[in-house]
């Protein structure tokens, strides 16, 4: 199939051709990221294939379906940057990739934890410079920590299992409980409770309008004193601004992200010789209890190929059937 493939970087075009050569599809590559300016560069591709920061709203979906587009492959598990229930009405089949390696992020989501219970991003820099004092640098044990599990799907579950490993005591909130978490002793709680009660809240649910700012100015008030925060999932299920307010208050003791709500114009970007325009990150970055990444949870070889072998797996998948069983649509709610 004549594939156009959006917001790609040398190691998105690396693996999908790499993995290609199982399928023979004919890929085109645009830098750009899809949206209302570029969407002419879609015409007369059946497919298009995006990533989590291009914009496949109605107008753009409608562009598409203008010019014959009948898939759209994502190449990412969330779905929340395309409106779904404008493709169904135009007849454009949506495909994901549900679990190119959860054990990614969740490491990811790990090494943000330990990093800020033990401050070891300050003291590389200090031992650097010769500094060898640890003033400064008094950490925490996980061990024994209550953590908040928000979202026990696939990434939410390896992330327990590590945590599981530490020592810590595991709450859990899902609408739909995991037997597998269930197992290694998770106590699944209300949303409240798990504020209230854990001294580490680490989020693995989808964006969706329910989520939207679960952690907010009112929820972090009913959070532990110095609780710590972790989401490697979706930027805006936590209200930045509010977040700033906290940690400077010092209702929350530590941050880590790995996303970002206004991150699509900043992340995989390389802004060096900039000056970053969003007030509110420019902020966090200077917080020496706070540590940002750039998205790059998912960022490891055994993730791109599978991403990349999958992706492009959905695409012939639905060349030769007209269907496929990744296909999302409007009512999957299932997290991730």
């Amino acid at each position: 199939m004549k594939v156009s493939v959006f917001s790609t970087k040398p190691y998105d075009q690396q693996h999908l051709q790499l993995a290609n050569e199982s399928f023979g599809h004919e890929l085109y590559f645009f830098e750009s990221q899809l949206n209302r300016t570029t969407v002419p560069l879609a015409q007369d591709f059946p497919c298009v294939c995006v990533f989590v920061h291009d914009q496949i709203d109605a107008h753009v979906l409608l562009q598409l379906k203008e010019g014959d587009t009948q898939l759209i492959a994502l190449r990412s598990a969330g779905f929340n940057h395309v409106d779904l229930k404008a493709a169904q009405q135009l007849g454009i089949t949506v495909v994901r990739v549900p679990a190119y390696s959860p054990h990614a992020v969740a490491e990811h989501a790990v090494a943000l934890l330990l990093a800020l219970s033990r401050k070891t991003h300050r003291a590389y820099n200090r031992v650097r410079e010769g500094n060898f004092s640890l003033d400064g640098l008094l950490g925490f044990n996980l061990n024994g920590s209550v953590v908040g599990v928000i979202g026990t799907g696939k990434i939410g579950e390896a992330t327990s299992q590590i945590l599981h490993g530490f020592g810590c005591e595991l709450l859990g909130y899902d609408l739909y409980q995991n037997p597998n978490c269930q197992a290694l002793g998770m106590r699944y709680t209300t949303l409240d409770e798990l504020f209230q009660a854990s001294d580490i809240i680490t989020i693995h649910c989808p964006l969706t309008p329910d989520t939207y700012h679960l952690v907010n100015g009112e929820t972090i008030s009913r959070m532990k004193r110095g609780v710590t925060i972790i989401n490697t999932s979706r930027g805006a299920l936590v209200d930045a601004q509010a977040v700033l307010v906290g940690l400077k208050s010092g209702q929350i003791g530590y941050l880590g992200m790995d996303v970002y709500e206004e991150e699509a114009d900043l992340f995989f970007e390389d802004l060096s010789n900039q000056i970053i325009q969003d007030d509110v990150l420019a902020r966090l970055l200077t917080l020496p209890n706070v540590l940002i990444t750039g998205h790059q949870g998912f960022f490891t070889e055994d993730a791109l190929k599978n991403i990349a072998f999958t992706t492009l797996a959905n695409i012939k998948e639905f060349e030769e059937n007209g269907s496929c069983q990744n296909e999302v649509r409007v009512e999957v709610t299932t997290t991730a």
